[in-house]
C-alpha cells in the first residue's frame, strides 16, 4: 500500500479524518476458515479443539493464539503455529473464495469514494492481508497495520495507534470498526471512536462505544454520525 495522497476530509463534511476497519470477523468472514485450521492443527497432534476453544481466540494476536494452542498440545514453536495457520487459512481463501461481510466493501468504496483515508488494522500477518486486499476491485486502503508488525497485539491500542500516526491523524479524530471484544478493547484505548458489529462472539452494550447489527446498509452519513456524537460527548466530558 501507498502513503495517501488525497488531501484531509474537510472539518466542514462531518466526516473522520479516517476509518479504521478490523479485518477477520468485520470485513471478511473468515472466523470459520481460522477455526477449521485450528481444530485439524490441534487434531494432528492428538488433541481436540471445540468451537467454545475457538471462540476464545477471536480477535487475538496470532502469536497469543499460538501459546493457547501449544497449551493444547500443539508441539511447534509459536511461529511455525502461525505459519501453519496462515497458509491453511491463505489456501482456503484461494480455493472457496474470499467470503465478505455483509454491507462491508460497500461502505468502504462509499468512504473512499468521499475522500476519507483508510487503514486495514489487523492481527493477522500481512501476506494475508494483502492476499483480501487484493481481492477489492478499488483503492481500498492507504496502509495496512498487520499483527507481525506490532509489539503489542490487540487489546493493547498500539496497532490503532500506529495506523493513525502512518495516516497523520489524531486517533480522537478517527473511527474504528470492530467485531471482537479484543478488538472493540484497543479501539477504544486509542481514542477512536469505536463502531461494534457483533458476528461470531457477542458484544455488550456501553457508553464506551456504539453497537451496530450490520454493516449492511450503513453509510458514510451513519458513520459521521458516530464521529459527531463521539465529538459531543467528549466536548460534554471536558466541559464538566
Amino acid at each position: 500500500m501507498t502513503p495517501p495522497t488525497s488531501a484531509a476530509v474537510p472539518a466542514s463534511s462531518g466526516l473522520p479524518a479516517a476509518v479504521l476497519w478490523d479485518m477477520d470477523g468485520t470485513l471478511v468472514d473468515t472466523e470459520p476458515y481460522w477455526m477449521a485450521a485450528e481444530k485439524e492443527l490441534v487434531g494432528s497432534f492428538g488433541g481436540t479443539w471445540t468451537h467454545d476453544d475457538g471462540l476464545l481466540l477471536v480477535g487475538q494476536g496470532l502469536w497469543t493464539s499460538a501459546e493457547i494452542l501449544r497449551e493444547h498440545g500443539v508441539d511447534l514453536p509459536a511461529d511455525d503455529i502461525v505459519h501453519r495457520l496462515t497458509d491453511r487459512v491463505q489456501e482456503k481463501l484461494a480455493t472457496e473464495g474470499v467470503p465478505w461481510r455483509p454491507g462491508a466493501r460497500e461502505l468502504l468504496s462509499e468512504l473512499r469514494e468521499r475522500g476519507v483515508r483508510t487503514a486495514l488494522v489487523t492481527m493477522s500477518v500481512r501476506r494475508m492481508a494483502e492476499q483480501i486486499v487484493e481481492n477489492i476491485p478499488f483503492d481500498a486502503f492507504d496502509l495496512i497495520v498487520s499483527g507481525d508488525e506490532v509489539e503489542q497485539p490487540k487489546p493493547h491500542p498500539e496497532p490503532y495507534l500506529r495506523a493513525a500516526e502512518q495516516l497523520g491523524v489524531d486517533p480522537r479524530d478517527a473511527v474504528a470498526i470492530e467485531d471482537s471484544l479484543v478488538g472493540l478493547a484497543a479501539a477504544v484505548a486509542s481514542g477512536a471512536a469505536a463502531i461494534g458489529v457483533p458476528h461470531i462472539v457477542p458484544l455488550p452494550t456501553s457508553d464506551e462505544h456504539t453497537l451496530w447489527d450490520t454493516l449492511a446498509g450503513r453509510t458514510a452519513d451513519d458513520i459521521a454520525a458516530v464521529a459527531a456524537a463521539r465529538g459531543a460527548a467528549s466536548t460534554e466530558a471536558e466541559a464538566r
